[in-house]
């Protein structure tokens, strides 16, 4: 796998790994043969935007999550915006969410109109801090929630079921890193995406499951909400040439939808192997006593977590960054989830956060940094990596 950098001369040039980040050339080797058939089978038809492919992956989609719609849009960004201007957001209207996220999370709120009120994360799980929300919605009247199941674990869905029945407030679960994974509230066990208001997800090529291009989905179990979201992603029309508002283009296209029907039928051994890797990578954490915090893989009886990406933390910033450069220089790839949490964004300055307002996400901005993951990861390469963390050590 290769990666864009600039030599000193300001030249792009390409960095090859010998362990990658992500590998979907490895992915595709295996898939070669069903996708070229079926790129042909779409191209051959003709029928490229939505039609019989997209409605073949959107019933596929329903009934992996187990949900009443799906709705296939252009990419997760999209599926964001769609989704809140469904829930009916007005201009001025406050939204919570994480600013440990994607930017998408907090720019579909301004792109509705609204204003993103930041809550900081949980310092174990990453995911946003559900007391700290509930300490929100005391003092402030807002309806709209977003919390985001981040790398892959689900937020608390008791502690999600608590706000939405004390405080009324609508959730529109960002689970475009989570497919896949489980939440459990009340004894019932429900997928990511699927036990707020509605959910979006996101099929960008890295994703757990990926499209080879731009590719989302938004999901609900209520009637009103899918009739206004599929209107959006078709310029706000339900019938051809007839508007009733202003909505987008955002159509998942028929080449995408039929790529990803062959894939959800693996998307449940890809994430197996993704928690055997995070075991592996946490057995030689313990083993060799390395100085990092990493996500524990726990027997809760549902699958909590499926590990989109793989993100330890170091004690400060210097080991951060001692270990990232060791690790690049010995050819394996990593990655920084998030580098400025969205609070101190130069286009959120607005708002009014300063630095400071939000410690433990802006420490982890410092202080993670995602490994190698993806399900065709050998266990010699897991271990390589982790031997190289440990030459710093």
């Amino acid at each position: 796998m290769t990666t864009k950098a600039t030599n000193k001369a300001g030249h792009v040039v390409r960095r090859m790994y010998m362990i990658p980040l992500f590998d979907l050339r490895r992915q595709y080797s295996e898939l070669r043969e069903d996708v070229l058939k079926t790129v042909d089978e779409v191209l051959s038809d003709g029928q490229v935007i939505l039609g019989p492919k997209v409605e073949q992956f959107e019933s596929a989609l329903c009934a992996y999550l187990n949900v009443n719609y799906s709705i296939g849009v252009a990419n997760g960004s999209d599926a964001l915006v769609i989704a809140l201007q469904s829930l009916g957001i007005e201009k001025g209207e406050k939204v919570i969410t994480t600013p440990y996220t994607f930017f998408a999370t907090a720019s579909c709120i301004v792109r509705n109109g609204g204003v993103p009120v930041f809550v900081d994360v949980d310092p174990n799980t990453y995911n946003i801090d559900l007391n700290q929300v509930e300490r929100v919605l005391k003092n402030e009247k807002i309806r709209v929630l977003i919390p985001v199941h981040l790398f892959g674990q689900t937020v608390d869905f008791e502690g999600l079921l608590f706000l939405k029945e004390k405080f009324g407030v609508k959730i529109l679960e960002d689970a475009a890193q989570s497919i896949g994974s489980e939440g459990k509230a009340r004894n019932i066990v429900s997928k990511s995406g699927t036990f707020g208001d509605i959910g979006i997800f996101s099929f960008f090529p890295t994703k757990n499951l990926g499209a080879y291009g731009d590719a989302g989905a938004i999901a609900t179990n209520d009637d009103t909400l899918a009739e206004k979201a599929r209107s959006l992603r078709q310029h706000g029309s339900r019938e051809k040439y007839f508007h009733e508002t202003v909505g987008y283009n955002s159509r998942l296209d028929a080449l995408q939808a039929a790529i990803l029907s062959i894939k959800i039928k693996y998307l449940d051994s890809w994430i197996e192997r993704r928690i055997e890797i995070a075991r592996l990578y946490q057995s030689l954490f313990e083993k060799y006593e390395l100085p990092l915090k990493y996500t524990k893989v726990q027997d809760k009886g549902y699958r909590y977590h499926v590990f989109h990406q793989y993100v330890v933390e170091f004690r400060n910033n210097s080991e951060r960054e001692m270990v990232r450069k060791h690790l690049n220089e010995s050819k394996i790839g990593t990655a920084i989830y998030y580098p400025l949490p969205l609070h101190l964004q130069k286009c959120f300055k607005e708002y009014g956060y300063k630095e400071g307002d939000l410690p433990i996400s802006e420490n982890l901005s410092k202080t993670t940094l995602a490994l190698p993951m993806f399900p065709e990861l050998k266990n010699d390469e897991i271990e390589q990596v982790v031997n190289t963390i440990r030459e710093v050590f």
